[in-house]
């Protein structure tokens, strides 16, 4: 999703910091913007730090100026229901997944106020929402508290021009996703209204709308990009998962 989104971005002409702890993975990204014609840089952090934090909206306003713009889309999984939670599995999880969403935050919105406003994008997941299909108890906190504190910074920032918002991913194929089998991709695909398996590039889209001017007006607004999966309700997927099931 961020590779995707970097390069929507730099395509509407947004000079982009990619930042990543894996310098490999996020240079190929750059290299892919720049042969492109867009404008990236690359800068190794890990943003469960605080000082990594501070570092990356430095490194921002150093190599462009100013920082208009703040996807926090970062994510490790964290597995195990609540008996089988260890304290190291919860703090690095909570530490990457949300930690970092605050504290890159509370350095990037006063450059933002400084230029007079901008817009920050947080990527939580529908199992922050509602209970997933695998047990994840430390991943659907991290998710589920990037929601709150979301809405929070609206309401916190919104007479400073800052815009703050949150996409929801449903059942997208990535690099997090793409050793299942098939036949859970086949089954995660169907139990979506849309029936249809999720991109990186659907996030991107709506991370770019979020971005642009076109949504001055939206702030605080969680945004499941889902195929509609949190409209549906259990009793949905019957019709959804058994194609030749009639009512009796």
């Amino acid at each position: 999703m961020g590779v995707a989104t970097a390069k929507l971005f730099s395509s509407h002409g947004a000079s982009v910091l990619i930042v990543d702890i894996d310098e490999s993975a996020g240079s190929a990204t750059v290299d892919a913007i720049v042969s492109a014609g867009g404008e990236a840089s690359m800068l190794v952090a890990d943003v469960a730090l605080e000082s990594d934090c501070k570092s990356i909206v430095e490194a921002a306003i150093e190599r462009y100026g100013k920082l208009d713009i703040l996807m926090n889309s970062v994510g490790i999984g964290g597995h195990g229901a609540t008996p089988d939670v260890t304290e190291e599995t919860w703090n690095r999880v909570l530490d990457v997944d949300l930690k970092s969403m605050v504290f890159i935050s509370k350095y990037a919105i006063p450059e933002m106020v400084k230029n007079g406003g901008g817009s920050i994008i947080n990527v939580s997941s529908v199992d922050g929402i509602r209970a997933a299909m695998t047990k994840n108890i430390p991943y659907a906190a991290a998710k589920g508290g990037m929601i709150a504190v979301t809405r929070a910074m609206a309401v916190h920032h919104g007479r400073e021009n800052i815009r703050v918002n949150c996409i929801a991913p449903g059942m997208l194929y990535t690099s997090m996703t793409e050793h299942w089998v098939d036949t859970t991709r086949d089954l995660r695909r169907k139990i979506a209204p849309l029936g249809t398996e999720g991109r990186a590039e659907d996030i991107a889209m709506a991370a770019t709308f979020l971005a642009s001017d076109e949504s001055r007006w939206i702030t605080g607004v969680l945004l499941p990009v889902d195929a509609g999966l949190m409209a549906a309700g259990p009793q949905s997927l019957i019709n959804n998962i058994l194609d030749d099931f009639e009512y009796v």
